[in-house]
């Protein structure tokens, strides 16, 4: 998206156009095809999938062609990872390059170990706590209950009285893939009837896809998973400038 005369425009392709995107099913097939895909238009022109899906359905509400809609279907798909990853904003990750967002971003740490060594703030513990136990054995588990985030900002002692800046804790655990946003539902009232808009519920990957799948590129440096993603990217669009790709992976650690 960008701005016009003070209007904020979609970019996007012709409905005619035989390259466009058509389901949200082509767009995952896409997804994994080129690895990880923001949401919007950003600083890396083409790299996003606004810019290859029709401009004219957005937030119309239209499940076969409201991309805006696709992003709740492929969410819950959970064929591929959806969350806040690019530059705190939204996108898409292929669980084969899962491993290699998780190895940089988490600079090799599990959450409970950045905890125990001082990374991780008492905000995101408490939220991480609510979606994660210990068993018998002392190892950790990931939860698959799905909790409404609005549940969760309370269940994790968020809110009026409370600790601040639920949404920016949740970006935070997302840039650093200890969470992903799972699927969205509404809220049900007291009569059992839904409401309002769709809510995000929020999962450690692992709980959905493995601890194996998730770390499975711990055995190379943070460095070299994040030389990967920046040659990838390279590679794709060789035009773009190194400090635009860098604004949207995050800095070599």
């Amino acid at each position: 998206m960008y701005v016009e005369d003070g209007v904020w425009t979609i970019k996007g392709m012709s409905w005619n156009d035989p390259y466009r995107i058509r389901s949200w099913q082509e767009l995952v097939s896409w997804i994994r095809e080129v690895g990880f895909l923001p949401l919007f238009s950003n600083e890396v022109d083409g790299f996003s999938a606004e810019e290859h899906v029709s401009e004219s359905y957005w937030w119309t509400g239209d499940r076969e062609q409201d991309p805006w809609e696709w992003r709740e279907i492929i969410a819950a798909d959970h064929e591929v990872a959806y969350g806040k990853f690019f530059g705190q904003r939204a996108g898409f990750i292929s669980l084969e390059w899962l491993s290699y967002f998780a190895n940089y971003r988490r600079g090799g740490y599990d959450f409970d170990s950045r905890w125990e060594d001082g990374l991780a703030s008492r905000r995101e513990k408490k939220i991480m706590d609510q979606l994660t136990s210990r068993d018998d054995d002392g190892d950790i588990v990931f939860t698959n209950e799905q909790i409404l985030s609005t549940e969760l900002k309370k269940q994790a002692g968020f809110g009026k009285g409370g600790e601040k800046n639920f949404p920016g804790t949740i970006t935070g655990l997302q840039m650093q893939t200890y969470l992903v946003i799972a699927d969205f539902k509404r809220r049900v009232n007291k009569r059992g009837e839904e409401y309002g808009m769709p809510v995000s519920i929020l999962l450690p990957p692992e709980a959905l896809w493995g601890y194996e799948t998730v770390t499975s590129a711990y055995s190379e440096t943070p460095a070299e998973s994040w030389q990967r993603i920046f040659d990838h990217v390279k590679q794709q669009y060789g035009g773009a400038n190194d400090s635009d790709i860098v604004k949207l992976i995050g800095k070599r650690p």
